[in-house]
């Protein structure tokens, strides 16, 4: 009892609240996914599986595959990575990592057909975009640099209103760069509890984060377990609790609960 009092006087001389202990995930379902290499998106029915220049849309209901869409020679995608579906519309982070200068852009697909309809482009972005999801009426988005090329410190997190006009920005607090290594941020979502959590590039680790209001660095609050080896996942908005994330090993999504 002593112990616990502890850590919780700790936690407010720290300035917020603890983050409960993680009391796991258990595993609903694994579906094969070819395209199961850099992230998956949820809507009501479907998984869209992400590889770097491919998409796959799998029924939830039984794993079929029903549509899949190819990158076109001459399209000039070359890294997808996370998506998110917002009204009908799957919108993935896109890269051109690891070439330099970075060039970063939003790559947007209808969900019935997979067919891209529409794009933002980043102008002179801060680093190479591995997710971007609706976040206090705008987007929150995650700009990535790796030791192969750059220096990992520099990775950030940048609001964004409706139309894409900056308005925070947060750097990562040491204690969370330390668990990205030599990699960088792959994944983000808000949780059920309305937090934001990121993954790595291939630890089973979900990263809850404090964002300072307006901006600042963003620290570590909470560690929970997760089912990938890191990569991009997503919260499904139609089941809550209930999480998608891949295992590139294994070529597949899954889907899990927290308990």
């Amino acid at each position: 009892m002593r112990s616990a009092a502890l850590l919780l006087l700790a936690a407010l001389v720290a300035g917020c609240a603890p983050v409960p202990a993680p009391t796991g995930f258990t595993e609903l379902r694994r579906l094969p996914a070819a395209e199961a290499n850099q992230g998956v998106a949820i809507d009501a029915d479907h998984y869209y599986a992400i590889a770097d220049a491919a998409l796959g849309k799998y029924r939830k209901s039984d794993g079929t595959r029903v549509a899949r869409w190819n990158a076109p020679a001459g399209a000039g995608i070359r890294h997808l990575n996370a998506g998110v579906v917002v009204d009908g519309r799957l919108y993935c982070a896109h890269s051109n990592f690891p070439l330099k200068p970075d060039e970063s852009s939003v790559e947007i697909f209808d969900v019935a057909t997979l067919t891209p309809v529409g794009r933002h482009v980043f102008v002179a972005p801060p680093g190479s975009l591995t997710w971007a999801i609706p976040y206090e009426g705008g987007w929150l988005a995650c700009f990535a640099h790796y030791a192969v090329t750059s220096q990992v410190a520099r990775s950030r997190l940048v609001a964004y209103g409706r139309d894409w006009t900056p308005r925070g920005e947060w750097t990562f607090a040491p204690e969370v760069l330390a668990k990205f290594g030599r990699m960088s941020c792959s994944g983000g979502g808000l949780g059920p509890d309305g937090r934001v959590g990121v993954t790595g590039h291939d630890a089973r680790e979900l990263y809850v984060l404090e964002l300072p209001s307006g901006g600042g660095v963003a620290r570590l609050a909470g560690v929970r377990p997760f089912p990938g080896e890191g990569q991009a996942f997503a919260w499904d908005p139609s089941r809550p609790g209930e999480l998608a994330a891949i295992s590139r090993k294994a070529r597949a999504i899954l889907v899990v609960r927290y308990e």
